[in-house]
């Protein structure tokens, strides 16, 4: 991955990496309930993120975002990036937000499709069905 090329009118101090992704995201809040919908990233830096959305906020709110992530841990589990950042730019459905806080999540263990197909608890997973030994 190799950062965007920045022109020399933007004061950006972070590299950004073009990064498409799908993502949640839900507007935080206390004790009301508050918008929450989906898009996918546009760019990704350790300052902030840029995205799309489905549906229109506010500039200034605090934000959670749940971004897919393209690695797996342990080749068998889905990750995702959790960010918490405030809206800093709206324009129409496009936005930026900052990165306040950041961490990685695991999102649940995939079923090897041989498990899948037998049936097998997702705790299993990596366990290799055994093969019908021949008895003399």
């Amino acid at each position: 991955m190799t950062p965007i090329q920045v022109d020399a009118n933007d004061r950006r101090t972070k590299s950004r990496f073009q990064i498409r992704r799908e993502l949640r995201y839900k507007v935080l809040g206390k004790g009301k309930a508050l918008p929450f919908g989906t898009g996918s990233t546009v760019d990704i830096g350790s300052g902030g993120v840029a995205f799309e959305i489905d549906r229109p906020v506010d500039p200034g709110v605090a934000v959670e975002l749940s971004i897919s992530w393209p690695a797996m841990l342990d080749k068998v589990c889905p990750m995702r990036l959790s960010i918490v950042g405030k809206i800093l730019r709206i324009d129409g459905l496009h936005v930026v937000c900052s990165v306040d806080r950041h961490e990685f999540r695991t999102q649940g263990v995939l079923r090897t499709p041989v498990l899948a197909e037998q049936g097998a608890a997702p705790w299993m997973v990596g366990v290799r069905p055994r093969t019908a030994t021949a008895s003399a």
